[in-house]
């Protein structure tokens, strides 16, 4: 049987704490950022956990 391997793109976009959480960065913060608050700027250039929601599709992604 054959190795299972790591999903590329979710490799270079996401980490794995020890804790077990994952980390990623949010969206939005490439292109037509002029128009935005600087507080809005701001806030979406913190890292930000992924959800619960998310978390088995996101660790089937990063198998090790």
């Amino acid at each position: 049987m054959s190795k299972i391997k790591t999903h590329s793109g979710a490799k270079k976009r996401l980490t794995l704490l020890k804790s077990g959480k994952v980390k990623r960065k949010q969206t939005r913060m490439r292109h037509l950022n002029s128009h935005m608050s600087s507080k809005t700027k701001r806030h979406l250039g913190d890292v930000v956990y992924v959800d619960d929601a998310n978390y088995l599709q996101v660790r089937r992604c990063l198998v090790f």
